[in-house]
């Protein structure tokens, strides 16, 4: 659990502690009006886009599999992807992944050793990186658009024949729409966003290939859709907000003279 504390009354001896889940991001700003600093917080592209409608197919499959099993497959994928991003992402910063090698589970918050479906999804992005050849910019970097208040965390930029692309991984077998709204998301959150020539999806562990074991999709710039899916996401969350609470910065019984005098008091 992620904790920002900060002083909100010296005198009194108050601080706030904001507790915060992944749904938003948070970055240090100064108030307009009062000059003083603050957080500053604002949802994040994943949570916008799962208001955006997933589809006959996922409705389909969710009917198939009942609500508890679906929860726990998506649990399930959850905990993959988040392991394969992290090897990947070691691998991007140079540095040799083992088969025996430990990332962190969120679920169960400990780290363990990758399954074999997630290590053929690391080495069917070493596939893909071999035969295109990426000349990597940048990746796992968050990007924050103030002007529509979002931010999100990309998981690869880079060129590919001399073009700058913005890819998002995925470990699932279907490419949803809601995927097409994050990585157009990220392209508008970027300083530049008319230097991005492509965004894609990249499908790692994939299984319908006879051959590669992974698949490329490059998608369509479909900004304007995750601006009205944005509108859903505010109105169906209207009000929420970080967790908030004030405690005092520090806490001490009384002293037992206090006791008696504070008694007398009550008793005059």
């Amino acid at each position: 659990m992620q904790k920002l504390i900060r002083v909100v009354d010296k005198e009194k001896n108050i601080l706030q502690l904001t507790t915060v889940d992944e749904r938003f991001y948070i970055k240090d700003s100064v108030n307009t009006k009062t000059g003083l600093p603050e957080y500053q917080y604002v949802p994040s592209v994943t949570w916008i886009t799962s208001h955006y409608p997933k589809g006959i197919g996922f409705y389909k499959w969710l009917a198939d599999k009942g609500w508890d099993e679906a929860e726990a497959i998506k649990i399930a994928a959850g905990n993959k992807g988040s392991k394969v991003h992290l090897a990947i992402a070691d691998l991007l910063a140079g540095k040799t992944i083992a088969m025996e090698a430990k990332y962190l589970n969120k679920e169960t918050d400990e780290e363990e050793e990758l399954t074999p479906a997630e290590w053929e999804c690391i080495m069917s992005f070493v596939e893909w990186y071999e035969e295109t050849k990426p000349e990597v910019i940048a990746f796992e970097y968050v990007l924050w658009n103030g002007a529509e208040n979002y931010a999100g965390t990309v998981d690869l930029k880079c060129k590919i024949d001399g073009q700058i692309w913005i890819i998002d991984l995925k470990t699932g077998a279907d490419v949803w729409p809601e995927y097409e709204l994050q990585v157009s998301a990220y392209k508008h959150a970027e300083p530049n966003p008319e230097e991005i020539a492509g965004i894609g999806i990249l499908q790692l562990g994939y299984k319908r290939n006879k051959t590669k074991k992974w698949k490329f999709t490059p998608v369509a710039d479909k900004f304007p859709l995750f601006l009205a899916a944005k509108q859903i996401w505010a109105n169906e969350t209207a009000g929420v907000q970080p967790l908030q609470k004030d405690y005092p910065l520090s806490l001490a019984l009384p002293k037992p003279e206090q006791k008696v005098a504070d008694q007398t008091e009550a008793n005059a």
